[in-house]
């Protein structure tokens, strides 16, 4: 595919997509009854029907039993730990490995022209960002989810929480199953705008911002802490009616789901006139800009309080103009109270 023909690249070869971002057709006005339906299949296809897919997938094949969770117990504490962690490999790995080691695209439709693996850094362990983010994934991410994931299905099975069954509440439960991707980015710009305070920013988050050219493997790389509060959304299932099959979904929108806004290519060519797009390019935003895009854009949140960036020349002035008058503020004298 040629990717001059969706997109342009500046003197230094950075690409972005011809259209501007655009928030999802939910929560604008005037609402628009065509442009949701329109809009509606991209809520589904690709990702969220993969991550519905896997969790179906590891709810009726690869979740021990209700009477083994009702005790804590290694034998299948280990087990939910390995099939995240191969979940993760295999999902993480395929793209790292068709993108950025096998390069079968070459940089067409790539953000950032340069490969993390050309850029050496001491921000990163041994000074590579792969080795970094894949040692920070499987070393504190992987284990956290594990533990966030363990103590859920340890509640479920000893009947601690409103739990419900399909047969009993089939219109709530697959409400609140379509409502979890925009419950997660809700929760997701609360603790994004959080961790964005200059203390924790600095002893928190930076080390997730270090990878200003993300990747796949950077999508979990964050500090301990960042993962601790990562995955609290799914708290919300022991406050309302739920079921563990939308548990283990909402579990793969926030780990799995995180690779949306890593993956550093706008679109993964299928063919010579055919690909996939990635969603990818309003997070890669953020990772760049590091003050615009906390959120996803489902919801318009960056919108309402000024931190949207769509992409555009356009959205790079508004983003200068909104840094010098905050810089502004900082600079400027008090006001002499006389």
């Amino acid at each position: 595919m040629d990717d001059l023909a969706y997109g342009t690249r500046d003197k230094r070869g950075h690409w972005r997509p011809n259209e501007p971002l655009d928030v999802a057709p939910i929560l604008v006005w005037p609402w628009s009854l065509s442009k949701f339906l329109k809009w509606l299949p991209g809520y589904f296809y690709p990702y969220n029907i993969v991550f519905i897919a896997i969790a179906c997938l590891f709810w009726f094949y690869l979740t021990p039993s209700k009477d083994s969770m009702q005790t804590l117990g290694w034998g299948w504490v280990l087990w939910i730990f390995v099939r995240n962690a191969a979940s993760i490999l295999i999902l993480f790995g395929a793209l790292e490995l068709r993108l950025y080691i096998r390069r079968r695209q070459g940089g067409h439709f790539k953000y950032n022209p340069k490969f993390p693996a050309e850029q050496p850094s001491d921000a990163f362990f041994f000074k590579n960002q792969n080795v970094d983010n894949a040692l920070r994934t499987f070393g504190s991410g992987v284990p956290i989810w594990t533990v966030w994931e363990v103590l859920m299905l340890h509640a479920w099975a000893n009947g601690w929480g409103p739990w419900t069954l399909f047969g009993d509440s089939p219109f709530w439960l697959i409400g609140f199953g379509l409502m979890i991707p925009i419950i997660h980015e809700v929760h997701f710009y609360c603790i994004h705008r959080l961790i964005h305070v200059p203390v924790l920013y600095k002893w928190v988050h930076s080390v997730h911002h270090n990878s200003i050219n993300p990747s796949p493997w950077s999508s979990l790389s964050m500090h301990p802490v960042e993962h601790l509060i990562y995955w609290s959304d799914t708290l919300i299932h022991l406050i309302l009616p739920s079921h563990p099959l939308l548990l283990l979904y909402h579990f793969q929108v926030n780990s799995t789901g995180a690779v949306i806004g890593h993956i550093g290519f706008d679109k993964i060519e299928t063919g010579a006139d055919s690909g996939v797009d990635t969603h990818a390019f309003g997070h890669y935003l953020h990772h760049k800009y590091f003050e615009v895009n906390y959120a996803d854009g489902t919801i318009p949140i960056d919108k309402w309080f000024g931190t949207w960036h769509d992409g555009t020349p356009e959205g790079d002035r508004l983003m200068k103009e909104r840094f010098q008058r905050k810089k502004a503020r900082r600079t400027s004298p008090p006001e002499d109270a006389g």
